[in-house]
């Protein structure tokens, strides 16, 4: 989890929460827009228990939003930011959802593989409330701890260790 990109479930709540009344467009990738009829089917709560490469255990809690295209586009539907809330509310009341857990959205079609992305960016217009997503990246959790990844170090002809004569088992023959 790239966690400087990382939106809490409550901010993400927050930001729809202030445009009610305009109608809720989901950018997948640039220009590249999920169609206006789309149903959100699913919200999981999902806990990460983990072990990175250098042994330290991590743990974090992911919400994820299941968007769905129907096969039939609906012309005359088109989700507003209040329709979303009011699911959002109907599963919190039945699944209390952590408000500090990281908030992405799956979603995929026949031209996009379906993928979990993070809410990255937020515009607004007269009508519209555009909620922009990124994907994620991979990334070494102990080196960015500034520590090893739990890999020992090819031994290289620059750091065998110096003998006056070759010996078995120094390394040199």
């Amino acid at each position: 989890m790239n966690t400087t990109n990382a939106l809490t479930w409550q901010a993400f709540k927050n930001s729809l929460d202030q445009h009610l009344d305009k109608h809720l467009q989901i950018e997948y990738a640039a220009g590249q827009f999920v169609d206006p009829s789309f149903h959100i089917t699913e919200i999981k709560q999902a806990p990460i228990v983990s072990v990175d490469c250098g042994g330290k255990m991590n743990s974090w809690t992911e919400i994820i939003v299941q968007l769905w295209e129907p096969a039939v586009k609906e012309a005359d539907r088109s989700m507003k930011v209040s329709k979303a809330l009011s699911i959002i509310n109907r599963v919190e009341s039945v699944l209390p959802l952590n408000p500090l857990a990281t908030v992405k959205l799956e979603y995929g079609n026949a031209q996009f593989d379906a993928r979990q992305l993070y809410p990255s960016a937020f515009t607004a217009d007269d009508d519209t409330f555009t909620v922009r997503l990124t994907p994620d990246v991979t990334q070494c959790k102990a080196e960015d701890r500034g520590e090893s990844c739990g890999v020992a170090p090819v031994k290289t002809v620059e750091n065998r260790p110096q003998v006056s004569a070759c010996q078995p088992g120094t390394g040199c023959c």
